[in-house]
């Protein structure tokens, strides 16, 4: 016997759009007031998940929000005239924000880049009315992203009019996510604890300072890759892309991380393509490691402690790599089931790490050894 299902019907237009979001007059509108969905078995534990913020719902990717934010800041502040370029370092997403942010103030946009950049994303740079320059030589000290910032230097002396807005050490880039806090808390009520990757440091500081206004014993784990400089291990060749950094930005708040995890590329792969399968929600080299930890947590920590862990993009980009059979049976990613706890180190000096390892003694590098280089501090006040 079939049975029909009764559906409630509004009656009122006003009920059809309490849960619709606006129509909106620019592109800009599209950013923000991204869902939250709860991953749970099989990728993690029977009975035990975590909650991850979907930042791929957003046009380009989480830096949507920093980017639109950093220009409106300097065309009040004067330092961003109207109708002029704006030039800027990114491996991707940032690009892409900068490319969106452009668009709804009317500035043209330059991003300088590396190979390592997909060409889907160049594509979409380009497609979206940026001009993308590529450095095609690696910095002896500071890898790809010290060329690439040298290059971003070269490019505004040639354009004097032009504005960097130097996201690794613009207090902008973290005070621009203050609304993802206040979506998580809006949404979840609590938070216990907050994974993050990190790289320039701005979404980590963000929204981490203000969710601990709300929850001051709120744990905040950062996730960083290896062969990343920033919490003190020696640079070394990265694959990943989106997180980890081969020079140390101003905008990371060691303060505020109770611990720091540190993930391999394999390891990484395995974790977005699991959750790719099982839960449809997914994204790249950034997503993988960060879902990887948030895991760990989730079998760890009481049943009953509440994680958020912050998705910065969707997978489509990484279509030619994280899931590309070819390019990770060429780099070696596959086949490698990570292990069910990370290694510990007690201080991130101890010894290089190849693998996901975890490290509780947080220490700003730079404080330590003073090696802020002069090109950076230089490119930081170019930004101001």
């Amino acid at each position: 016997m079939n049975h029909l299902t009764r559906i409630a019907v509004p009656t009122s237009p006003a009920q059809l759009l309490s849960d619709t979001k606006r129509p909106m007059h620019t592109p800009a509108g599209l950013v923000g007031d991204t869902p939250t969905l709860w991953i749970g078995e099989p990728f993690t534990a029977a009975g035990r998940g975590f909650w991850a913020k979907l930042e791929g719902h957003n046009p380009g990717g989480i830096k949507d929000r920093t980017a639109l934010y950093m220009v409106r800041a300097a065309r009040e502040r004067g330092q961003l005239l109207p109708g002029a370029r704006i030039i800027e370092s990114t491996s991707g997403t940032l690009g892409l924000g900068l490319a969106l942010a452009g668009a709804t103030y009317g500035h043209p946009v330059t991003v300088v880049t590396d190979p390592g950049m997909e060409p889907l994303m160049t594509g979409l740079l380009t497609a979206y009315g940026a001009e993308v320059g590529l450095v095609d030589t690696p910095h002896p000290a500071g890898g790809w992203q010290e060329a690439r910032r040298r290059r971003v230097e070269e490019l505004l002396a040639a354009h004097p009019d032009a504005w960097c807005p130097d996201q690794y050490n613009n207090p902008d880039n973290v005070t621009a996510y203050a609304p993802l806090a206040h979506e998580l808390v809006a949404q979840l009520g609590r938070i216990d604890t907050l994974v993050v990757s990190v790289g320039t440091g701005g979404h980590s500081a963000g929204i981490a300072s203000v969710l601990r206004s709300y929850f001051p014993h709120l744990r905040v784990v950062g996730v960083d890759t290896t062969g990343s400089t920033i919490f003190g291990q020696p640079a070394a060749q990265r694959l990943m892309r989106g997180l980890g950094s081969s020079i140390y930005p101003r905008n990371v708040a060691y303060d505020l991380f109770d611990e720091v995890h540190w993930v391999a590329a394999p390891e990484a792969v395995w974790a977005a393509r699991r959750l790719a399968r099982h839960h449809y929600a997914t994204g790249g080299w950034s997503v993988g490691a960060v879902a990887l930890v948030a895991r760990w947590l989730a079998r760890t920590l009481p049943a009953e402690d509440r994680i958020v862990a912050v998705f910065p993009d969707g997978p489509q980009r990484y279509v030619s790599t994280v899931f590309d059979d070819a390019y990770c049976g060429e780099h070696r990613l596959l086949g490698h089931l990570p292990a069910d706890d990370p290694d510990e180190i007690a201080h991130a000096t101890d010894r290089v790490v190849t693998r996901w390892t975890r490290c509780t003694h947080i220490a700003d590098p730079v404080a330590a050894t003073g090696e802020w280089s002069v090109a950076e501090q230089a490119l930081a006040g170019a930004a101001r």
